[in-house]
This record gives C-alpha cells, sequence and structure tokens, in this order.
C-alpha cells in the first residue's frame, strides 16, 4: 500500500534510539501517523516540527498498518514561529485542535484553511481572526456547526449580532434585548466584515471555545489546550497596550 500526499505536521514523538513517529495532517488523507526512520537525526529534526508543510509518501503492507512516512520538506515555518511567543501559541492552538478530527479522516477543507493560517501567522492583524473561523471549520466538521444564516427567533438574515448558547444560532439584535447578557456576541468578520479588531477576535474565540468545550474536549473528558488560554491573554495585552 502507498499513497503519496502534501501535510502538515502536527505532532512527533520518539521511537527507539533514532526514529519517530509523526502526526501530520493531509490534505486528501486526513490525520495520519507514521514512523519516520531516523526521525531524530540532526537532517531530519528540523523537518519535523509542528507547523511545518511536508509532503509525506506513506507505505505499508496492508491499510491499517501505521505504515512508514517518507517527508520532504516544502516549507518550514515553524523555526521562525518559535521565536514569536504570541504566534507560538496560536501555531500550538491549531496544533492540538487539529488533534481532535478522527484519524485517517479526510478533511480537506480544514487542510486547507490551516495552511491559510500558516501562510498568514506572519501578520498578527490577520491570522488571529483566521484561526477562529478554522475554529468554525472544525465545530462544522466535526458535526456541531454553528447556524449563523438567520434569527433563531424570528428568522431575520439582518442585524445577527448574537449567538444563543443553547442553540448555537444566530440571535438578531432586536430579539436578543430580553436575553442580552445570556448570549455571545458574535463578531463582524463572522457575518462576512472584513473588519478584523481585536476585541471581535476575543469574543470570537469566547464563542467558538464555549461549543469547543460542550461538544469535544469536554465529553472526552480533557482539558482545552493551555496554549489557547496563551493566545486569549497575548490578545488581551495587546488590545491595552
Amino acid at each position: 500500500m502507498e499513497w503519496r500526499d502534501e501535510g502538515v505536521v502536527i505532532g512527533v514523538r520518539s521511537h527507539g534510539e533514532t526514529s519517530a513517529i509523526a502526526e501530520i495532517l493531509t490534505a486528501e488523507h486526513g490525520r495520519c501517523l507514521g514512523m519516520v526512520r531516523g526521525g531524530r537525526s540532526r537532517h531530519m529534526r528540523p523537518v519535523l516540527q509542528p507547523g511545518n508543510l511536508v509532503m509525506v509518501t506513506w507505505r505499508a503492507r496492508l491499510e491499517e498498518h501505521m505504515g512508514m512516512f517518507q517527508l520532504e520538506p516544502l516549507a518550514l515555518k515553524a523555526g521562525f514561529i518559535l521565536s514569536y511567543p504570541f504566534r507560538l501559541a496560536g501555531l500550538s492552538t491549531l496544533m492540538a485542535l487539529t488533534q481532535m478530527l478522527p484519524e485517517r479522516e479526510p478533511h480537506p477543507r480544514l487542510y486547507h484553511a490551516a495552511h491559510v493560517v500558516l501562510s498568514s501567522i506572519e501578520d498578527d492583524a490577520v491570522w488571529p481572526a483566521l484561526l477562529v473561523r478554522w475554529e468554525m471549520g472544525l465545530l462544522d466538521e466535526l458535526g456541531f456547526g454553528l447556524d449563523l444564516s438567520k434569527c433563531a427567533s424570528t428568522g431575520q438574515l439582518h442585524e445577527l449580532e448574537f449567538v444563543s448558547p443553547k442553540t448555537g444560532r444566530a440571535v438578531s439584535r432586536e430579539a436578543a434585548q430580553p436575553y442580552i447578557d445570556r448570549l455571545f456576541s458574535l463578531p463582524a468578520f463572522l457575518r462576512g466584515a472584513n473588519d478584523m479588531q481585536i476585541g471581535d477576535v476575543l469574543a470570537g474565540l469566547k464563542l467558538t471555545g464555549y461549543f469547543l468545550e460542550r461538544h469535544v474536549f469536554g465529553p472526552r473528558a480533557i482539558a482545552m489546550p493551555p496554549a489557547r488560554q496563551w493566545l486569549m491573554d497575548g490578545l488581551i495585552e495587546r488590545a491595552a497596550a
């Protein structure tokens, strides 16, 4: 059995004295694990860093086997990101959330969206909002997508400014008034606007974080990645500066 695909390294652990087991989100084959011979070598260590884009060749005798990876570097971003704690928090959050995907289940939309986030990681005014959109996509791909198309109460399509924590559906400004303190704010950039203010990004992270905890992390009895809170703390500091 053999396939070839591009992917993003999302995790790695040592195996034996010289090898490593890499976890990679691929474009067409989903989240996959494979052994990399010599993965702990001086040559391969820089390649096997989370966030790096690689070309993957997977081989195994049977489809159900973990198999072997042969990796070719395409874009090595990890080394640069490590020098910036704020960006590292974003990268670590993206990689940890990606590990919530079922193994070997293709999610090409999420893969390409992750690629967009990583391609924009040097622009701190853009990538945090893209990460929120990616989290929205993750919820959708896992079957817990939010319905932001119309007001859950009135059916209207305009002035959608809130989200119900109970239903995950949008609520218009008018319909929200009696319950406004119980609703999440719906950021403008999730309604199609290009405005990506820090306050809106924080609101977006609170929104997606609630539903990720409720549907993804809570049922598995595992904690949200600490890096996600570091990211929010970094945004709060930037808003106060």
